[in-house]
């Protein structure tokens, strides 16, 4: 459907008899308007956006296809969405060929476009956000990986606000257990009370995003989630939810995988990814051959408990998240 070079990137938008979308950028696809792809991009938007109780400013690491930053559009509080995008041809095509599963993020008066590295932006930018997204290209995509580095999350962490959350994505598909063990670690050690929350397939994991919270004993009040969905100017939200098979707070939380102060057995001996040290790009280039999701999603199960220190609120619907974990995907034993 397109085709273009930019000064940074090819890519290109391809369409399948089925109509399903996907955006190639240098070959590789980076998001794509499947399911399950769809279903992840918009949890990265909607999760931390939910779980921050009044979310005004968002920096989105990545345009994409755009579909992140669009499912930021429908939350009635934001007030700017930031993107940080390399290549110049990334929005005008995804503008164009994503515009209705992106919500026309582009054109949106809230919306700024910034061309820089994302690197680059986070060190020099003197404003600072109540959410961060990061959804960056795979790590064995060379250049990728110093976006999955303990200095870039400190380096985002300075740009949060008190009460900010850093959101980043991290694949099971195409990686080893190493590789995701040492992507987990390194990000519990700029944010020790991480949650990790799964875009599972039939038990069979995918991929996940891991969200990081700026301040000391991050709690989620499940009665105030629900609330604010039930609330008229969060009809759209609703609407985008169901759209992914999610239909209620509830549900969205049950994707629930594990959190910082479960983990610490699974990521013991991990090694932290820095600058330094990138050996993450290497590593997880051999594992990109590898079907090893439903494995890596089975033995971060195994050391999930129910997180009495992060969930609050009416015992009816703690009782009835709890029911829905271990109702959920369950590890193999």
């Amino acid at each position: 459907m397109y085709v273009g070079e930019g000064r940074n990137a090819s890519i290109a938008v391809t369409e399948t008899s089925d109509g399903v979308r996907f955006f190639h950028i240098c070959g590789k696809t980076e998001a794509s308007s499947e399911p399950y792809d769809m279903r992840v991009q918009r949890m990265l938007g909607h999760l931390p956006a939910l779980l921050h109780p009044n979310p005004r400013s968002v920096l989105v690491v990545g345009f994409g296809a755009g579909v992140t930053a669009g499912s930021l559009v429908v939350h009635p509080e934001i007030e700017h969405i930031r993107i940080v995008e390399l290549e110049r041809l990334v929005p005008k095509a995804n503008s164009v060929f994503f515009r209705e599963e992106n919500n026309n993020v582009g054109a949106n008066p809230r919306t700024e476009i910034v061309y820089d590295d994302a690197r680059h932006h986070v060190l020099t930018t003197k404003d600072s956000f109540d959410i961060i997204t990061s959804d960056p290209i795979a790590p064995w995509v060379a250049g990728s990986a110093n976006l999955y580095t303990t200095e870039y999350y400190e380096q985002c962490k300075r740009r949060l606000n008190p009460g900010g959350v850093m959101v980043q994505w991290i694949p099971f598909y195409e990686s080893d257990a190493v590789s995701v063990k040492n992507e987990v670690a390194t990000f519990l050690k700029s944010f020790p009370d991480a949650t990790l929350w799964s875009n599972d397939i039939d038990g069979e994991g995918y991929d996940s995003i891991i969200i990081g919270f700026k301040g000391d004993n991050p709690t989620i009040d499940v009665d105030e989630i629900q609330h604010r969905l039930e609330r008229p100017d969060y009809r759209a939200v609703v609407r985008s939810l169901s759209e992914i098979g999610l239909n209620s707070g509830l549900e969205l939380l049950a994707t629930y995988a594990g959190g910082g102060r479960d983990l610490s057995g699974y990521i013991a001996g991990a090694q932290i990814t820095t600058d330094r040290n990138m050996r993450l790009e290497y590593l997880a280039g051999a594992g990109m051959r590898n079907h090893l999701a439903g494995a890596i999603y089975q033995e971060i199960l195994r050391n999930r408990v129910w997180p009495q220190w992060l969930f609050r609120g009416s015992q009816q619907r703690l009782d009835l998240l709890h029911l829905l974990l271990h109702s959920g995907p369950q590890p193999a034993r």
